[in-house]
C-alpha cells in the first residue's frame, strides 16, 4: 500500500512551491552576481583580450550552472520540508544487514 504524500493535499502543495519558488528567485539575484563577478574577474585577469563570444559564453555557463544547481537543492528541499520523504515504504526496514 502506497502511502499518501503531504504533496497530494492542495493546502501543503500550495505552501511548499511558493517557498520553493521564492528561493528561485532569490537565486536568480546570486546567479546574476555570479555572472558579474565571473566578467568582472575575466576583465581585470584577461584585460583587452575579452571577446563577445566568451562573455556570453561565459554568462550562460555560470549563470545556468548556478540555476541548475538552485533548482536541484531547491527540490530536495522541498521534499523533506514538505514530509514528501517520510510518506515512503522502505522495502528493507527490517533486514538486520542494511541497518546502521
Amino acid at each position: 500500500m502506497v502511502k499518501p504524500s503531504p504533496l497530494d493535499r492542495a493546502d501543503t502543495a500550495k505552501v511548499a512551491w511558493a517557498r520553493y519558488r521564492r528561493l528561485m528567485r532569490g537565486m536568480v539575484l546570486v546567479s546574476l552576481l555570479a555572472v558579474v563577478g565571473a566578467l568582472a574577474w575575466l576583465r581585470v585577469s584577461m584585460g583587452a583580450a575579452l571577446t563577445l563570444h566568451m562573455m556570453i559564453a561565459t554568462a550562460a555557463g555560470v549563470g545556468l550552472s548556478v540555476m541548475l544547481g538552485a533548482a536541484l537543492m531547491g527540490l530536495v528541499f522541498l521534499s523533506s520540508g514538505s514530509g514528501h520523504d517520510e510518506a515512503i515504504e522502505d522495502p528493507f526496514k527490517d533486514d538486520p544487514d542494511l541497518q546502521p
